[in-house]
């Protein structure tokens, strides 16, 4: 069963939770998903480091049951 975008807001939020996270659904299937996740809690991690606590976040849900995910992650301006 695909994710929805709310469901994929609420496990980042959960794991990460001053983020500030905007989802977009790319083919509109539910399964292809654009991700913006900005928080202060990433300042001085690296893109690498930031993709990493965010792929933790969603618990395993990459390749099942969220087929695929477009991440931007970075600090607040």
């Amino acid at each position: 069963m695909p994710m929805t975008a709310s469901d994929i807001e609420r496990l980042i939020k959960e794991h990460i939770p001053d983020a500030n996270v905007a989802i977009r659904d790319l083919a509109g299937d539910g399964d292809h998903y654009a991700a913006t996740v900005t928080a202060e809690s990433f300042r001085g991690k690296s893109r690498v480091q930031q993709h990493q606590v965010v792929y933790a976040a969603l618990k395993g849900e990459m390749g099942g049951a969220l087929h695929a995910l477009a991440l931007q992650t970075g600090v607040p301006e």
